[in-house]
């Protein structure tokens, strides 16, 4: 019998690869609209609510940035805004600063879409009111990709100033390119206790969350059946984090790892422990 990951569980911080610190400082100030936290020579961390890190970047050397589905890892990181209006805002200020936006409407939530300049792919969206969300005979949540109401969202904002992104931000999941979905099912639902949000067989897509969400984690093939790992000098996501409500929680959570032949590691006071089909780590720790 699977043990389901606690109900409050979440997700915290990530780390991304990069190839030029400078510049993508630059870019998650003035385009996403993060605050700088702290940084260094190599480093550097941005808050949406001025307290707390919400985004870490490293430079790396001779970064590699590598062709669109070529390999197992990122495919994006979303990032989940509190409201339809600042949504809204939000795109006034990506339309002003003359980048690719991509968008879609998916009935739980709205979305759009861009890269960071290493195409590290990001999503910035609002959830719809989780009591229309609707799931089909199986269980699976329905979505789509549906044209955003781009003249509604720009009429939400208003005249309001775009002034970066509301304290009430986070990270609201994640999505990568996996090498097998079978194996990304067995180790998120069998053993990390992940529930089936979504198993979207016609997509070649599996999404699974904790606690009902429409999803935290989305885990699809679109980068080919059996993809290579992105090497380490790569720009991608570097970790990401799953954040559980207690220290019991975390430590239940590290006895699956460790009985189902996994091997999570202790470092910088948490846990962390490598998809084994996105290739990508996970760090884990409490609220």
């Amino acid at each position: 019998m699977i043990q389901q990951i606690h109900p409050h569980t979440e997700l915290g911080h990530v780390k991304l690869k990069v190839s030029n610190l400078e510049r993508s400082i630059s870019f998650y100030r003035g385009v996403i609209g993060l605050q700088l936290l702290k940084r260094n020579d190599k480093t550097a961390e941005f808050t949406a609510d001025g307290m707390h890190p919400l985004l870490l970047i490293e430079e790396i050397p001779n970064a590699v940035v590598l062709p669109e589905r070529s390999a197992a890892g990122l495919y994006h990181f979303a990032i989940l805004l509190p409201n339809r209006k600042e949504l809204g805002l939000t795109l006034k200020n990506l339309l002003s600063s003359h980048i690719e936006i991509g968008q879609g409407d998916h009935l739980v939530s709205e979305a759009l879409y861009l890269s960071d300049p290493d195409q590290n792919g990001i999503e910035i969206y609002r959830d719809r009111p989780r009591e229309g969300w609707n799931r089909d005979d199986e269980g699976n949540y329905v979505m789509g990709t549906e044209p955003v109401d781009i003249a509604g969202l720009l009429e939400e904002a208003g005249d309001r100033e775009w002034k970066g992104l509301p304290p009430e931000t986070k990270i609201g999941h994640v999505h990568f390119h996996v090498r097998d979905l079978r194996e990304a099912k067995d180790f998120y639902h069998s053993v990390l206790g992940f529930g089936i949000a979504g198993d979207y067989r016609f997509m070649s897509a599996l999404f699974v969350s904790a606690g009902g969400y429409h999803h935290h984690i989305g885990l699809n093939v679109w980068a080919g059946q059996g993809a290579p790992f992105a090497p380490a000098e790569a720009a991608g996501m570097a970790y990401y984090t799953v954040l559980l409500p207690n220290q019991a929680e975390l430590e239940n959570t590290i006895y699956k790892l460790k009985s189902s032949g996994h091997a999570p590691r202790r470092k910088e006071g948490a846990w962390f422990v490598k998809d084994p089909a996105s290739g990508v780590d996970i760090r884990l720790a409490v609220k």
